[in-house]
């Protein structure tokens, strides 16, 4: 197990898509590298700019609100899962609310539930919004927000 091995092993798996640097020591370990191997490995891809915590989270962000918004509390936590520190976790997401944030993740769903009496459209919004991290605040803002729009 040579750092060359390691380092080839480390380039295909961001050839998939971008990692953070826990994700890919996490990654080097249960190949079976040690420590003394893993960390020259890392060095190199930061060196290379393979690896970049704060823009893996800015993609990451930008990816989950476009295709799938859930609240800053639920993209914080996913980001802190996947090895962001969340002091940049933090100041990365204030520059959304989650009030836009819910009302962009209904708005794909509005003709599907359009068809629903009022009292299961609300149902079926405020678990939808609860499911992906929203407060009953936001739920309840958004849905006076959608009825009006009915």
């Amino acid at each position: 197990m040579t750092v060359e091995n390691a380092y080839r092993k480390a380039l295909g798996y961001l050839s998939k898509s971008p990692k953070t640097i826990r994700q890919m020591k996490e990654y080097l370990t249960d190949k079976g590298y040690d420590t003394n191997i893993i960390e020259p490995v890392i060095v190199e891809l930061l060196n290379f700019n393979y690896l970049d915590d704060s823009a893996f989270a800015r993609q990451f962000i930008e990816s989950r609100i476009r295709y799938k918004p859930k609240s800053v509390f639920a993209l914080e936590f996913e980001l802190r899962k996947k090895g962001i520190d969340p002091a940049l976790a933090r100041e990365l997401l204030t520059a959304y609310k989650d009030e836009d944030l819910a009302l962009k993740a209904v708005e794909n769903k509005k003709r599907a539930w359009h068809r629903l009496d009022e009292s299961e459209r609300r149902k079926k919004m405020m678990n939808y919004l609860r499911y992906r991290g929203f407060n009953y605040r936001v739920c309840q803002t958004v849905w006076q927000i959608f009825k009006a729009q009915s």
